[in-house]
């Protein structure tokens, strides 16, 4: 299944609020606060962090929070969000095999991946579990096709 499979599958969720072409962005000068809050609102895991809400700096997660929390106490939500985002940004395009997508998140052991167009401006986000959620509706397929040639229809 392509990337694009994956993200026109999005409608389909748990979260039908939020569009597939829906980016929710954040400003790098915006706090840790501001983040949280958002993160919370949207019910998302992560927030792709954009000066111009098109090309992606960066990229928080719930955890990079949590992380900060522990490690400075409370007193770190009025940071910025730039001194902990993380800058190296893995992107896909809507192209790619969702496998090859899965497998990269998984050996880079983080969980959303925007989506790029060949001038690197966005067209969306892609997680972790989209891209289980699009194998699984493959090997279903795969096996129904399966269980029809057996039986012969």
């Amino acid at each position: 299944m392509l990337v694009k499979q994956l993200l026109s599958m999005k409608s389909d969720t748990d979260k039908p609020w939020i569009e597939a072409g829906l980016i929710v962005t954040i400003k790098p000068e915006a706090t840790l606060a501001e983040a949280a809050t958002l993160l919370a609102e949207q019910r998302i895991g992560a927030v792709v962090v954009s000066s111009n809400g098109r090309t992606p700096e960066g990229i928080l997660s719930e955890r990079d929070i949590v992380r900060q929390l522990g490690k400075s106490g409370p007193s770190v939500l009025s940071s910025p969000i730039s001194g902990v985002m993380t800058k190296a940004v893995q992107t896909c395009q809507p192209g790619d095999d969702g496998m090859a997508v899965l497998q990269r998140m998984s050996e880079g052991r983080f969980r959303h991946m925007p989506v790029v167009d060949a001038d690197g401006n966005m067209l969306g986000v892609v997680s972790i579990g989209d891209a289980v959620s699009g194998r699984l509706k493959e090997l279903a397929a795969e096996k129904d096709a399966l269980t029809g040639m057996i039986m012969g229809s």
